[in-house]
Formats: C-alpha cells, sequence, structure tokens
C-alpha cells in the first residue's frame, strides 16, 4: 500500500528558510515511529503562503500533493500544524473549490485521516493584533524591507553587524547565546541577492496577509460554517497549552538562556488569553472532555493556551492527545531537542521534553497505522 503523509506549517510557516526547518527532525522522529510500527510511508515537510489566505495557501498544499505523486498514493494522511490545520481542513471539505480544476476533489478521495496540531479551529486573539494600527505598521516595514533595496541593504548590513557581535562576545564568556543561535541559524545565510529564500519568504509575506483576517474569532466562525467534515475521513486534533508563567520563572528562564525572550512568550500569552466576548469557544463535551480534565495538570479554561492559540480553540473532531507545552515544541523548536540548547525559539518553561516529542508523533504514526482505532474497539 502507498501511503503518504504531509506535513503542513502554520502561520509564517515555511519548509527549510537558511539553517532552519520549521518542522525540526519531525520527519526523522515520524519516519522512526512508523518503521517501529511495521508501517512504509512517504512523509512530505509542505511550502507554504507564509501569511496567505487560507485558500491559497490550500492551493499550494495542492500543488505540493500532485509534484510529490500524490495522485498516484492509495492514501494520504495529512497533519498540520497551526493555520496549517485549517488548510487541510479545507483541501478535505466535500465539494469546496479552491481552483478552477478538480485536482482538489481528486486529492481529497485519498485523504484518510485529517490530524491537526494547535490549531485555532475557533480562532485566536492574536490574529486580531494584527488587524490593528500597530500590527499593519509591523507588516508594512516588512514589506518595505523586503521590496526596497536599501531595505534589504539595511538587514544584510544588521546581520553582518550581529555576526560581528556574537564573535566579539565569546571573549567576555557569551558563548552558546540566542545571538549565536540566530547567527549560525538564519543571519549568516543573509546576502544582498534579492532572490535569496529570505527574500523571497518576505515578499510573499507583502503580497498576501489575508490569513490575518480569517484566524480571528470573527473570520473562523465563518470559516467553520461553510467547511464541514467529509465521511470517511477521521479528523483528529492534538490539544497543546502550557501553564501561565510566574514573574519569577520568567526571571529565572532569563537567567537561564540570558536573553530576554521569554517576556515576548509570556506577552503572547496574555494576548491569547483574552477570548472575544462575542465569539466564545465552543465547551468541550462527550469524549472530548475527559482527556482535557486528565490530560492537564492545571486547569483549562479559556484564557489556557500555548502562546499563540487558545487551547480550548484547538478542540475539533477527537482528541487523541493533550500536550503540556508552547506552540513551537510541537514542532521541534523546544530547548535541548536532539542536543541542542538553544533549539527553542519561543520559551516558556513547559517542561516539554524530547520524550514528549516523541509521544506526539508516536501518536500520530498510530493513527496511521491504525492502532489507535483497533484498541478503541
Amino acid at each position: 500500500m502507498r501511503r503518504q503523509i504531509y506535513l503542513v506549517p502554520g502561520f509564517f510557516g515555511y519548509s527549510k528558510l537558511g539553517g532552519l526547518n520549521y518542522f525540526m527532525r519531525v520527519r526523522q522522529v515520524l519516519e522512526t515511529a512508523l518503521a517501529a510500527r511495521g508501517v512504509q510511508a512517504a512523509v512530505h515537510e509542505c511550502r507554504t503562503q507564509p501569511t496567505g489566505s487560507i485558500r491559497s495557501r490550500t492551493v499550494r498544499l495542492m500543488e505540493e500533493i500532485e509534484a510529490n505523486g500524490g495522485l498516484e498514493a492509495d492514501e494520504i494522511h495529512l497533519v498540520g500544524h497551526s493555520t496549517g490545520g485549517l488548510d487541510i481542513r479545507l483541501l478535505a471539505t466535500p465539494g469546496v473549490r479552491v481552483s478552477s480544476n478538480d485536482l482538489g476533489r481528486r486529492i481529497a478521495d485519498r485523504v484518510r485521516t485529517v490530524i491537526t496540531m494547535a490549531t485555532p479551529h475557533f480562532g485566536t486573539p492574536l490574529a486580531t493584533v494584527f488587524t490593528t494600527v500597530p500590527g499593519r505598521n509591523l507588516l508594512e516595514l516588512l514589506s518595505t524591507l523586503a521590496l526596497s533595496r536599501p531595505g534589504r541593504l539595511g538587514i544584510f548590513l544588521g546581520s553582518k553587524l550581529a555576526t560581528a557581535v556574537a564573535r566579539f562576545d565569546d571573549r567576555f564568556g557569551l558563548k552558546d547565546t540566542p545571538l549565536d543561535y540566530a547567527v549560525a541559524k538564519l543571519l549568516q545565510y543573509i546576502t544582498n541577492n534579492p532572490d535569496d529564500p529570505i527574500w523571497t519568504f518576505l515578499r510573499e509575506v507583502s503580497t498576501d496577509q489575508g490569513a490575518i483576517i480569517q484566524l480571528t474569532p470573527e473570520g473562523t466562525d465563518l470559516f467553520n460554517a461553510a467547511v464541514i467534515d467529509r465521511p470517511g475521513v477521521n479528523y483528529r486534533s492534538i490539544v497543546v497549552g502550557a501553564p501561565p508563567t510566574s514573574i519569577r520563572g520568567i526571571l529565572e528562564l532569563i537567567a537561564r538562556d540570558r536573553a530576554p525572550t521569554p517576556v515576548i512568550f509570556r506577552l503572547m500569552y496574555a494576548l491569547a488569553a483574552r477570548q472575544h466576548p462575542a465569539y466564545p469557544y465552543p465547551s468541550p463535551a462527550g469524549a472530548a472532555l475527559p482527556i482535557l480534565q486528565e490530560g492537564f495538570p492545571f486547569e483549562v479554561d479559556h484564557h489556557t493556551n500555548d502562546g499563540v492559540v487558545p487551547t480550548l480553540s484547538q478542540v475539533y473532531g477527537q482528541p487523541i492527545l493533550t500536550v503540556v507545552g508552547d506552540h513551537l515544541d510541537v514542532v521541534g523548536q523546544f530547548r535541548n531537542a536532539g542536543g541542542d540548547r538553544m533549539a527553542d525559539w519561543l520559551p516558556s518553561g513547559s517542561g516539554f521534553t524530547e520524550d514528549s516529542f516523541r509521544q506526539v508523533y508516536g501518536t500520530i504514526a498510530d493513527e496511521v497505522s491504525g492502532r489507535r482505532a483497533q484498541s478503541a474497539a
């Protein structure tokens, strides 16, 4: 049997950028888990439109599937992180027309599983922030940097300066800092060539920002009214939540990493905790309720989130796993991931570990192999 699994990134997503992978080590860990279950499947990491509309992101996903021989597959299993979870729901929807041909239907006929991770099925307050004047100004700044020669030159020179500072501060014992990691994984790859991937990425951000409105609670309300489940497809969700970080905890994280990045997470957590009064999250019911109550060591309410998406907004279909972690932990971007001390771009102090990471993709492998359905029966 020819099985294919597609990993779909979220908002501001990419497949590879400089020395960074969106799904860090996910492919290797998932392939190992599948092999341990006697399952052969080709795992593909997808490109996407970083901030593009869900429709345009879905078209890009369809192109990726076709290019990787998806129309010859017997089974297609879709795994979407964050906004990627909405992309795969749209692709699987019966009767939907996101392009002028029937490619979407031909692909959807082969889809067997739709697994969403940390997906804002009912929106996230953070998206609303980008619709404000400061949020729009930030995106306009990105557009200027991407599309103008002075903007590109400024970033290029800034990256060279940061590289020099990272080397110089080693003399004072400041080694393996977040700046060193940023230089090694991203900044050293920046050139002044307008065709380099970093500029292509920023140009795509500047030309299509449709997902911003669509990820608001108001936008997902309309999405859910139009996008329905496909008969015969298993819809599963992996739900993520981080415990609130105290001021003392933040200070400890700052001291540990010698960087103020934990403050950014705490700010994002506070913004994501602000539920829209007119669009509350559905209360989990049935089989979803026990797994949420038993899966988290803290109370889950409308304030609980992973630093980006409210936890209650992530529940869709059948929840199969609850994860104590932050939004990027589940895609392999966590402290000491694969022995990399600085692999965490969003330090939350959640306590997510290598064992947690392998549990996530072991659970996904169980779904693809049919083990969970067999054990439930």
